[in-house]
């Protein structure tokens, strides 16, 4: 994940409390005003000599920055910077920031060569964009395919423990976690977003299903429901596809009557096991929350297709067959 540095220099209090609002990971201050920062908030402080700012505007400017690199020092290009010149540093070493000076350059620099500089060193002129920014580079995970799924069967599957997962984030209409009993085929089970005459929206909360299903993760990882827990990151999944971050702030284990839901995608069919209640959700092709109770055979949600494997959450190439 990229660190997103705002550039202090000079030092103007309302501009730093801004910066930490916005949830910037450290601030480049001269030496003299780091306790000032501190002072604001919990946060990582850096000055020039820890962080210096070079040129980029020859080759020997390119050279001397890839040479401090290889030491292990770090260092970040003055705005300006483009893009050849910076992709031959890249490629030799890491730790190198960029400065930026709007959202369309924080953009830029972090997607150079896919993987981008290390540290996006915004400046005082693109404070405005700050919230902006940290929101794409650090809580957008990028865009995921979802496919329509045609329901063919739900039916009582007696008590089980199940797990409700609630964020730290308010989720919108739309959005929810992928869950299901196999990583090769997950349901779009929606947040709490909705209330009714009986029960309030829980516009945190997603009601994610069974202790044994897999969730989907960031970084292509998965694990069980039951192995969520405070603090942990989650990655929410929107009707469109668009993903994000949220982090856990508490996961509640209570025993429940359960759901099996049985969904098919062409000829591969996948399962869920919900909470048997009006307020635990599916997501409709167009985005709409499905409530279970309402749920009928030949109804089309959103789930997720996907190669079958994994071991510990990650990746691996194994014939397996999950049902």
């Amino acid at each position: 994940m990229k660190q997103i540095i705002f550039k202090a220099i000079p030092f103007q209090k309302k501009l730093v409390t801004l910066a930490l609002e916005s949830g910037v990971d450290a601030i480049l201050t001269e030496s003299a005003q780091a306790d000032a920062v501190r002072a604001l908030g919990r946060v990582t402080v850096l000055t020039p000599v820890e962080l210096p700012t070079l040129p980029l505007d020859s080759k020997a400017d390119e050279e001397a920055a890839t040479a401090k690199l290889k030491t292990g020092q770090q260092v970040s290009l003055a705005k300006g910077w483009e893009i050849i010149p910076v992709e031959n540093i890249l490629a030799q070493a890491t730790g190198l920031g960029l400065e930026c000076e709007s959202f369309d350059r924080a953009v830029l620099a972090a997607g150079i060569l896919e993987r981008g500089a290390d540290m996006i060193v915004v400046l005082p002129e693109a404070a405005g964009d700050l919230k902006a920014i940290v929101a794409e580079l650090k809580l957008s995970q990028g865009k995921i395919d979802l496919q329509r799924a045609v329901v063919t069967a739900i039916e009582p599957a007696g008590l089980g423990h199940r797990v409700c997962v609630d964020t730290i984030s308010m989720l919108r209409r739309g959005q929810g976690m992928l869950v299901g009993n196999s990583s090769a085929f997950t349901f779009l089970v929606h947040a709490e977003t909705e209330s009714n005459p009986y029960v309030a929206a829980r516009p945190f909360r997603v009601n994610a299903g069974a202790v044994h299903a897999y969730a989907v993760l960031p970084g292509d990882k998965t694990c069980y429901l039951e192995e969520l827990s405070a603090g942990r990151e989650v990655l929410i999944v929107g009707a469109d596809g668009q993903t994000s971050l949220a982090t856990v702030g508490r996961v509640k284990i209570e025993v429940r009557p359960m759901l099996k839901i049985t969904a098919k995608v062409g000829e591969v069919s996948g399962q869920v096991f919900l909470q048997n209640a009006e307020t635990i959700r599916v997501t409709g092709v167009d985005g709409t929350p499905i409530s279970v109770v309402n749920l009928k055979p030949g109804d089309e949600i959103l789930c997720r297709t996907d190669i079958a494997g994994r071991h510990f959450g990650m990746r691996i190439k194994e014939d397996i067959k999950e049902g």
